[in-house]
Formats: structure tokens, C-alpha cells, sequence
């Protein structure tokens, strides 16, 4: 089951790296919103993220019932489990208010998207920073499971790449703020 739910994270990551772009892209204004294109790989992102959650929350019930069995748990020992395990489940969260808020409608031939206010900025930022702390903690995991050499710099390519990336995100997020109290 580990090695499935390391391919759909590799999935997940090669779409969310389009999704940030594309999505950027939109809430910058350089690119008109709304494409069929974007709503269906946007669709396949959020199920493969859905399949991830379920094999997540499966993998995370299968290591309790194992603790409880064991009575005993080493917290300082699994802190990493515990930050992978409580980032990932706000990620459900914020993935829902992310889906909420730029799931628009598209009345008669014009997309609109609902009010992006203050309170959907902060959701978004905090989904960032809690995606970064997520991919952070799961890099080594996902490395070792897909097989992937132990050099330190295929897991810095990857934070970088990734880190980036959602600093751009979230500098979208805020000029895309700022467009909405201008406009």
C-alpha cells in the first residue's frame, strides 16, 4: 500500500506542479480563467489527492492500533510521524476551503469565482506554508519508498524546486488578494 501511495505523491506532485503554474498564471491575470483544460486536471489532482488522504488515513489507523497494542508510544521518537500525520490531515482541511473558494460558477459564458476576502487569503497562506511543511517532512519517506538514491541533493532539488514554487503560490494568492480590492 506504501508503494502505491508513492506513486499517486509522484502523480500528485507532476500535477500540483502544473496546477501551481497554471493556477499562478490565472490569478496573476496573464491567463484567462476558467479553461475546460485546467477544470479537468484540476479535477484528477484533487482525486488522486482524495485516494492519497484515504491510503494516508488507512496507513495512519493501521500504526495507532499498532501503538495501542504495543502500550507504548515514544513521542519524541515519532515527532515526524505526528508532523506528517497532523499537517497532512489540516492539509484536508485547506484543500476543501481551496476548492470552495476557486470552484467559481460559469454563468451565462463568464466564469466568476467567489469573493477571495481576507479570511481566504489567510486559508491560502496557511495552506502553503502547511504543504511546504508536509512535502518537507515526506521527502525522505517518499525517496526511500520510490526506490530513489540516498544523495542529499535529490532531496534538496526537490524542496527547492517545490519551495519555490509555493513562494510563487503564495505571492499569487496575494496580488489575486490585492486585484480583488482594487477591482
Amino acid at each position: 500500500m506504501r508503494r502505491i501511495n508513492a506513486v499517486i505523491t509522484m502523480c500528485i506532485m507532476i500535477l500540483f506542479v502544473i496546477h501551481i503554474i497554471w493556477g499562478g498564471m490565472v490569478l496573476l491575470g496573464m491567463v484567462k480563467g476558467g479553461s475546460p483544460a485546467f477544470s479537468v486536471m484540476s479535477r484528477m489532482l484533487l482525486v488522486l489527492v482524495g485516494i492519497h488522504m484515504i491510503i494516508g488515513t488507512v496507513l495512519t489507523i493501521k500504526t495507532i492500533s499498532a501503538v495501542r497494542r504495543a502500550g507504548v508510544f515514544y513521542p519524541k521518537e515519532n515527532m515526524l510521524f505526528l508532523i506528517r500525520r497532523i499537517s497532512g490531515f489540516a492539509l484536508m482541511f485547506f484543500v476543501a476551503v481551496h476548492v470552495f473558494l476557486f470552484m467559481g460558477t460559469g454563468d451565462v459564458g463568464v466564469y466568476r469565482l467567489r469573493l477571495f476576502d481576507a479570511a481566504g487569503l489567510i486559508s491560502q497562506i496557511l495552506m502553503v506554508v502547511t504543504l511546504l511543511l508536509h512535502v518537507a517532512v515526506n521527502i525522505n519517506p517518499l525517496r526511500i519508498a520510490l526506490g530513489l538514491s540516498d544523495k542529499a541533493d535529490v532531496k534538496g532539488d526537490i524542496a527547492i524546486v517545490l519551495a519555490i514554487l509555493l513562494l510563487v503560490s503564495g505571492i499569487a494568492f496575494f496580488v489575486y488578494f490585492l486585484r480583488w480590492r482594487v477591482i
